[in-house]
């Protein structure tokens, strides 16, 4: 049986897109195709906020995330952990061979800007790493404020996961000053699995040139050299980005302002409803994300026994991630979800939770 996904990705498909997926097959090597990614990067940059080079990798976002590490890290990265992905980064990190040290808050807690400035005063890293948006915890890191105290580090290269944030609030790249932003589609674009975008600067591009071992696939001077012909180094998912090209279309027809409105609309729903309900939150208020909210099982309910109900009932729900898995739970608001959609979720899990 299908279910309706309420997990932080993949995240439930909008029909149109899945019919824009079935559009007829295009050589990537055609006319067609590079008009295609030339419009796909025009809308992804209005987008992003930047006049930067954007690029589209056929992987997931991890496989940009090790790309970046081996073609932008020289002398020794920062990479600044607060949960489960942002600790795997840093291990990614270092089996690229990269020197590398993890600065690390305590799971539930954002990465802050004053972490940020201690490390890199030390003058010892060249490149950071930086989850903004924590799925494991649901934790938002404040990016406008580290974005600020990066500015003081000019020597420094700044790798910015937004993975699970893109599109679910406003992040202008270019003024915050971002050298490579990357994310997946498969979270609050509501795409598909199997395609990641990413940013790079004049000066992210100027240092990988003096970057031996970067590889092939992910290599940014090879993505760079394809993007003058509107194209990519190697064989692209061309299914996604028609896919990706409708959706943009689809969120500048809803707008961008609306698009982010909903999701702290939504956000606020399902606070109104742990609140309600006597669970408590595992972020802080101020850093509780936009995308999804990860609730504290305060109430000691069988995480694992709602979770197979509402499997049988049609809906997949998430008991927590990694060491907090049952002490907490996950209710994913990102994408297309609308609120009549979480509406009719949260009152099958009101009645799910009376039988427990």
């Amino acid at each position: 049986m299908a279910k309706k996904l309420f997990i932080p990705g993949p995240v439930e498909v909008h029909p149109e897109i899945l019919q824009a997926m079935a559009t007829p097959m295009i050589g990537h090597r055609m006319k067609e195709y590079a008009l295609l990614h030339g419009a796909v990067k025009e809308k992804l940059k209005k987008l992003l906020f930047t006049e930067g080079k954007v690029f589209l990798s056929t992987s997931s976002a991890f496989g940009v995330m090790e790309g970046a590490v081996r073609n932008l890290v020289a002398t020794r990265c920062a990479n600044f952990c607060n949960g489960a992905f942002s600790n795997k980064w840093h291990d990614v990190t270092k089996r690229c061979g990269k020197e590398a040290d993890a600065f690390k808050a305590e799971w539930g807690k954002p990465i802050t800007p004053e972490m940020v400035d201690e490390a890199l005063a030390t003058g010892k890293y060249d490149a950071i790493t930086l989850v903004h948006n924590e799925t494991s915890t649901g934790v938002m890191s404040p990016l406008a404020e580290i974005a600020e105290v990066l500015k003081k580090y000019p020597e420094v290269i700044s790798i910015v996961d937004t993975v699970s944030s893109m599109s679910a609030l406003k992040i202008p790249v270019d003024e915050l000053g971002i050298d490579c932003c990357l994310f997946g589609v498969q979270k609050a674009f509501a795409l598909p699995p199997g395609l990641a975008v990413f940013t790079a600067s004049e000066r992210a591009l100027e240092k990988a040139k003096t970057i031996e071992g970067r590889g092939y696939y992910f290599d940014f001077l090879e993505f760079d050299a394809a993007d003058a012909k509107d194209n990519t180094p190697s064989t692209p998912c061309i299914s996604q980005i028609f896919a990706l090209d409708k959706q943009l279309d689809r969120m500048f027809a809803e707008g961008l302002d609306n698009r982010w409105a909903r999701h702290k609309q939504l956000a606020g729903r399902v606070a109104q409803w742990l609140e309600k309900n006597g669970y408590g939150f595992f972020p802080e208020a101020p850093y509780r994300s936009v995308a999804l909210t990860c609730a504290v099982n305060s109430k000691g309910t069988d995480l694992a026994t709602l979770k197979k109900q509402l499997g049988e009932r049609g809906y997949a729900f998430d008991d927590g991630y990694g060491k907090i898995k049952g002490q907490t739970f996950r209710i994913a608001h990102m994408g297309d979800t609308q609120m009549a959609d979480l509406e009719e979720f949260l009152a099958v899990v009101d009645e799910l939770l009376a039988g427990l």
